[in-house]
């Protein structure tokens, strides 16, 4: 696979984002998978526990696979179209583990000509399949490219008996396949009576032309090594462990007690809603880096997490006051409820228990010394970016695409990166002097898609803080003004310069982004931001940092609320705008454990 170089997001082009990112195309969806990568990592993880739990033995009959998938939909509680899908699922969760114990050399991926762009693909066949000619329309060629380069023969070609040819050779120990579920349930029975260890990742379009894949799924099952000591680390129970780190008694115990009613307020913000990614991330870190990653997380690592969620939250009230913003998670802003002045110094004292949590870890000298040069040159980075936005709302004018991310790039991923750092410091400074050009590049991407994910979600009317009706520099605004023309260009040149014209209303601005296709172009940036960060990570000598950072992301970009998927069970439950999955089968979750 050809690396890509972070560029600065100003030299981001059509002609530099990899063409499948642009191409699009329409499909036909297969009715009998989800079509959400939230709804199939769910399914996975429920998958994933149900195997942990009762711990079927490969090679299994497809028979009894299918009494497994069946009382998995019952904890579901979803269509039973769905077995065949899960009963799959189930196959490679079954073989996970041994598969990871064949070495890459060993290991055959087999993709299907599908994947391809048909109608403009330059590749010949041969009798063994497609003849990839790397010309960057489909996946087919980054997959190939990257699993040759860690040791996989890999075939482009449907058939079982290529397949069986290979298997009967004795060169090949394990098998990660991508085909449709009717050639999965024809070759299965070959595998099965080789008793060759094999996952399977099922195409998401019921046709045989230009169809795609789950490309996070794949990339996971080819990277699968027991190298990755992480591998296994449950990151929804990672996550709520630190989650817990923020009751209030968790805080007492981990700051001290508190003096006076500015620590009290303080603290409330400290412990209010939040996703906590960035303290996650620290612990993650530190985590993959550490020699034993079934040992008891130290006490100090949590001071750090809070350090870093310290920080956070002090940059969110100093930038709720900056921006006029009265909501913060669905309730007042702290300057909303407390004023101007309290609210600022509440700010001000987060950013002190930051340092002093820091100062007040066992850590060697070195070890702090590192810490907070990370810390600070990171604050100073997150002002530069702040203070790039405030000083454009003085005379505001319209923004390129190029300089909004700039401005993300100075926002959002300086704190991603401090987190990352201060955890690969806790686990050593020589290891982090190792991983911290990587985990520069990785923090960038992640926080320019984070944000760029964050200006999608704020359309509509759910959206928490929208963009538009903020006046504030928005991706899909600067996307839109470019492409536009005549009235729109100035309708939109006016919102720019927030001066909403007279008539206009902030849903007519939404639409404009709609006709213009703003949002298709964000949703390749994300993409293609998203895809910098796992590309990256091939720099990587640790396969533990390599492989958690990579499961990280999924779990960052995919971790959201699930609604209108199970439509039965929610008017049992007599839910009107959706439930998540994860509540509907939680009785049945916990009989099975």
């Amino acid at each position: 696979m050809q690396s890509i170089a972070l560029k600065p997001p100003g030299s981001y082009t059509a002609a530099s984002i990899p063409k499948h990112v642009v191409q699009q195309r329409v499909r036909t969806p297969k009715k009998n998978i989800p079509q959400t990568g939230v709804e199939r990592n769910h399914i996975l993880q429920v998958v994933r526990n149900y195997v942990a739990e009762f711990n079927p033995v490969p090679p299994m009959p497809a028979e009894e696979i299918k009494v497994h998938a069946d009382r998995v939909v019952g904890m579901l509680r979803c269509d039973a179209v769905y077995r065949d899908y899960i009963g799959v699922l189930i196959n490679n969760e079954m073989w996970r583990e041994q598969i990871a114990t064949v070495p890459f050399e060993r290991r055959l991926l087999l993709l299907p000509k599908c994947l391809r762009v048909e109608s403009k693909c330059p590749a010949p066949f041969d009798e063994f399949g497609l003849l990839c000619k790397q010309c960057g329309l489909c996946s087919i060629q980054d997959l190939q490219a990257e699993a040759e380069k860690l040791g996989y023969a890999t075939l482009v070609a449907e058939g079982s008996a290529i397949v069986m040819s290979l298997i009967q050779t004795g060169k090949v120990e394990a098998i990660v396949g991508v085909s449709c579920l009717s050639v999965l349930e024809r070759a299965f029975p070959y595998m099965e009576a080789a008793a060759i260890p094999g996952v399977a990742i099922p195409l998401l379009q019921d046709d045989c032309i230009d169809t795609t894949v789950d490309l996070d799924w794949v990339w996971d099952y080819i990277h699968l090594t027991s190298d990755d000591q992480t591998r296994r680390l449950d990151l929804g129970a990672l996550r709520d462990e630190v989650d817990f780190w923020f009751s209030p008694a968790s805080l007492d115990c981990i700051m001290g007690n508190g003096e006076g009613e500015t620590e009290t307020i303080a603290r409330a913000w400290l412990g209010r809603a939040g996703k906590r990614w960035r303290p996650f991330l620290a612990v993650s870190a530190f985590q993959a880096l550490r020699p034993d990653t079934n040992a008891p997380l130290p006490e100090d690592l949590k001071k750090i997490a809070v350090a870093v969620e310290c920080f956070h939250k002090a940059s969110l009230i100093h930038d709720d006051i900056e921006d006029n913003d009265a909501l913060r998670y669905g309730e007042k802003t702290l300057h909303e409820e407390y004023g101007t002045a309290v609210a600022l110094n509440v700010g001000d004292l987060l950013i002190g228990e930051g340092y002093r949590l820091i100062a007040a870890t066992k850590l060697s000298a070195e070890q702090k010394a590192a810490m907070l040069a990370v810390a600070a040159d990171g604050q100073r980075q997150l002002c530069r970016g702040q203070g790039a936005e405030l000083c454009w709302a003085r005379t505001p004018q319209p923004l390129t695409q190029h300089q909004v991310l700039d401005i993300f790039r100075k926002k959002t991923a300086p704190a991603f990166e401090v987190a990352l750092r201060l955890g690969a410091i806790y686990a050593g400074v020589e290891a982090h002097e190792e991983v911290e050009a990587v985990l520069k590049v990785y923090s960038e991407a992640l926080g320019i898609a984070y944000q760029i994910r964050d200006d999608l979600s704020d359309l509509g009317a759910g959206g928490e803080t929208n963009d538009i009706a903020g006046l504030r520099p928005s991706l899909l605004l600067a996307v839109a003004h470019e492409k536009a023309k005549d009235g729109a260009k100035e309708i939109l040149g006016s919102v720019w310069r927030r001066q909403l014209p007279a008539g206009v209303t902030f849903a007519q601005v939404e639409t404009l982004f709609h006709e213009l296709h703003a949002d298709d172009r964000a949703r390749t940036l994300l993409e293609t931001y998203k895809e910098e960060a796992i590309r990256c990570l091939r720099d990587l000598e640790s396969p533990n940092l390599k492989g958690l950072l990579r499961r990280v992301l999924g779990k960052i970009f995919n971790d959201v609320e699930i609604k209108g998927w199970c439509k039965e069970q929610e008017l049992k439950n007599g839910v009107l705008n959706g439930v998540r999955i994860a509540a509907a089968a939680e009785p049945e979750l916990a009989m099975a454990r």
